[in-house]
């Protein structure tokens, strides 16, 4: 089979790592592949480490649409917004079918354009159920599946691990990480930090991200010992390995890509009854959720969880049971199924 992957997304988030981690499964599998990316992102180094995949440099969805690209493609498979362009476009000149990726729960545009291009899709898929709910208002009569994310692994360096352990030695270590936009509950966060400053002294949160808010939150943690702004990232792996806990209390969340990854790391969770993030977490069984923006509950479950060793490794436990569902081999075979379904 030869899939055509299309993400022209200039970074390299978690949609990015999405898209990467399902091209490196599907060429275990065997299959021929090409990416239609952009030029300025990461994602298009890590393609290359990929033998098996064939790499097209396009800056903008307009480029890039000779009959060539995908001639020998049983279809094209869209991971984000722009690119989903990119395939009607394709497949209005070359009659090449597409399906369609959705990672946000927000609702759909009314967009003429955007309209068309999620109608004349093979298939629509979303990671969650609150994400299908969104594609079912807007496009009722499309055929939706629900294939959610996978966790992608970090590797861990020992050394940093214990760098950071000692830098926050006898602290109960709670971490946020995500772009800080407003969405993503870093005042929730801040907040919690505030009850739980004068009672649990010992409990440390570190903010892991950067973005347009990130003066605003830095506003409101103003005085808070207790709160760090450590910046965006690139050893999560390390910080999985060191901290007691995640916390991630969106307001909207397509699935939670970075719940995932903690949890395959062994890390118990609490987050937000938004978006997809029920999905993952079953509440008190493989992690916690909260109301979104209730951050008195939020800090009293980090308190609990922070005095209560039983119900810590009963999370734990459970957490690397639901986990599993989420694998890649698990959700590879439900693309590839779609795919066939599609092939015909």
């Amino acid at each position: 089979m030869h899939i055509c992957h299309v993400n022209l997304a200039s970074g390299f988030s978690g949609g990015e790592r999405q898209t990467l981690t399902l091209i490196q499964q599907q060429a275990q599998m065997g299959y021929q592949l090409t990416a239609v990316v952009n030029p300025k992102s990461p994602l298009v180094d890590e393609l290359r480490a990929i033998p098996q995949c064939q790499i097209v440099l396009c800056p903008h969805y307009t480029r890039q649409h000779g009959r060539s690209i995908t001639a020998t493609c049983d279809l094209i498979h869209v991971h984000e917004g722009r690119a989903i362009y990119w395939a009607l476009f394709q497949h209005l000149l070359h009659r090449v079918p597409y399906i369609v990726t959705r990672r946000i729960d927000n609702p759909l545009k009314k967009k003429w354009l955007s309209q068309l291009a999620y109608r004349k899709a093979s298939a629509l898929v979303g990671l969650s159920s609150e994400i299908i709910h969104q594609l079912e208002k807007r496009h009722p009569d499309a055929k939706l599946v629900k294939i959610p994310s996978s966790p992608v692994t970090y590797p861990v360096s020992q050394d940093k691990v214990e760098q950071i352990k000692a830098h926050f030695r006898g602290k109960f270590l709670v971490i946020h990480a995500a772009n800080m936009y407003a969405h993503k509950g870093f005042d929730v966060t801040i907040e919690a930090a505030r009850l739980l400053a004068d009672t649990s002294p010992d409990i440390q949160f570190c903010l892991l991200g950067d973005g347009k808010e990130r003066a605003s939150l830095e506003a409101q943690a103003q005085g808070l010992t207790n709160v760090q702004f450590m910046g965006k990232q690139t050893n999560m792996g390390d910080w999985f390995a060191a901290a007691d806990l995640l916390i991630h209390p969106s307001y909207t969340e397509g699935l939670g890509s970075v719940i995932l990854e903690a949890m395959a790391a062994g890390l118990p969770v609490i987050g937000a009854r938004a978006g997809g993030i029920p999905d993952i977490i079953e509440d008190s069984i493989s992690g916690y959720l909260i109301t979104p923006g209730d951050s008195a509950s939020l800090a009293a479950r980090i308190h609990n969880i922070r005095k209560d060793d039983v119900t810590l490794s009963f999370i734990k436990e459970n957490s690397e049971a639901r986990i599993n569902q989420f694998d890649i081999s698990e959700c590879a075979k439900k693309y590839e199924a779609l795919y066939k379904e599609i092939k015909g």
